[in-house]
């Protein structure tokens, strides 16, 4: 089973690319993360260029296609999705018939410096993802005080975050298998 990770954050000493790295050490048997690694080169939105996209969005696309589920972790900046992040969505959603989001099973997960762990930007994330066509876990995991949950090697240093991260994987995982299964039926 192949998960695609994004993080919504550009920077790179990212503790939302690091909870991804986290994600990757504790994933169940049979299950690979792969974290996607081109957000930044990602063009603005564009409908009058969607015949032909950048590279960079075919990349994505291609990535998400082969993925057989996508997770998300992404900061919160002004109370919402990062831009990039929100761009690269638009570009996935474009035409919305043949996203390759549609009926994907994907979660959502972030980490902010401030004290509720992007819960608004999960929220904002969900939303695009369903409208889209994803199969959205329901589940979240807010990483409060990002900058005091990650030693210097960038590993989680609190137990009940790393049981809950163990906990949203498996929930994307089951999701997998039970697309798998009802495709098989």
């Amino acid at each position: 089973m192949r998960i695609l990770a994004i993080s919504g954050s550009l920077r790179r000493d990212s503790h939302n690319t690091a909870l991804l790295r986290a994600a990757a050490e504790m994933l169940p048997a049979g299950v690979e993360l792969t974290i996607h690694d081109g957000l930044r080169d990602i063009p603005p939105y564009d409908d009058d260029t969607l015949a032909t996209p950048d590279a960079s969005v075919v990349r994505l696309r291609e990535e998400i296609a082969a993925a057989d589920g996508v997770l998300i972790s992404t900061p919160e900046y002004n109370s919402s999705i990062p831009g990039q992040l929100k761009n690269a969505l638009d570009w996935m959603s474009r035409p919305l018939a043949d996203t390759p989001l549609r009926g994907k099973p994907a979660a959502v997960i972030g980490a902010s410096t401030g004290m509720f762990g992007a819960v608004w930007a999960q929220a904002e994330t969900r939303k695009v993802l369903k409208a889209i066509g994803a199969r959205v876990a329901d589940t979240e995991l807010p990483v409060p005080s990002a900058d005091e949950q990650f030693d210097a090697a960038g590993k989680l240093t609190d137990a009940e975050l790393e049981a809950q991260l163990v906990t949203v994987i498996e929930e994307l995982a089951d999701a997998v298998r039970a697309r798998e299964a009802a495709r098989a039926a």
